[in-house]
């Protein structure tokens, strides 16, 4: 597939903020061997209840922090807590602050992803999340598909200018608003083409990563398969040459 890029999100069943240094090492050395270097931790900091202590998510982060450091990279993928809606949104916000306090401190990159389920899941808080917290540690990852399946039609019509300031991340998954299936890249309503044709003209240099979740998505981890994983890039890289956007 000639990619050379990775997130980290689990190995042998064991998700990335529980790695041990065996695991590290033995990633470590798989990398070095297949040519392939660490783009992000797609750590599930923040995918769990907001009433929950922050101070577990905090220790988390720093673990992933460390592994990620390790593992060459400084960029963790995080999401704004259980449960959606307006009613936690400042508490959702408050969090994720002192999260990037610690990011900062750390010289770590937050990454937020909107996602079911949780308080950043509609372009319109993630936003508000994004303006509240206005920091070069904590920047936004556009995933289509999620936006999608919570609804969002037209998204990079009607959202692009607003979000665009503060995307540090893309993810590269699609899906149909008809019944919220998941498709490769392209064949949805994510608006693919029209992001990445925004993308180049707002001189992105950024990763574009493949998150297909053909056959299978749990709470931490996807599953695409290498038949999926394969059709996955071949959609992307069509759309990659459709809009002049060369790999680098």
């Amino acid at each position: 597939l000639e990619i050379s890029l990775i997130d980290i999100r689990a190995a042998w069943g064991v998700n990335c903020a529980q790695f041990t240094d065996e695991h590290i090492g033995r990633i470590k050395q798989l990398c070095a061997q297949y040519g392939v270097a660490a783009a992000c931790m797609g750590s599930p900091i923040g995918k769990s209840p907001i009433a929950d202590p922050i101070d577990i998510e905090s220790e988390r982060l720093k673990r992933v922090g460390e592994t990620g450091r390790q593992l060459g990279t400084r960029n963790i993928r995080l999401f704004s807590f259980y449960p959606e809606g307006d009613a936690a949104l400042q508490q959702s916000i408050d969090r994720l602050g002192a999260l990037t306090q610690i990011a900062a401190a750390e010289d770590l990159n937050l990454l937020l992803e909107n996602e079911k389920g949780v308080v950043g899941d509609l372009p319109e808080r993630c936003l508000q999340i994004m303006q509240a917290i206005d920091s070069a540690h904590f920047r936004f990852i556009w995933d289509p598909a999620n936006f999608v399946q919570c609804g969002a039609a037209r998204q990079v019509d009607q959202w692009w200018d607003a979000l665009s300031p503060h995307i540090g991340y893309i993810h590269i998954k699609d899906a149909r608003l008809a019944d919220k299936s998941v498709t490769v890249a392209g064949e949805g309503d994510g608006q693919l083409p029209e992001l990445l044709a925004r993308l180049r003209d707002k001189g992105y240099d950024g990763v574009l990563s493949l998150e297909p979740h053909l056959l299978e998505a749990k709470h931490s981890s996807g599953f695409s398969g290498a038949e999926g994983m394969a059709m996955a890039v071949g959609a992307l890289r069509e759309l990659m040459a459709a809009a002049g956007i060369a790999e680098g």
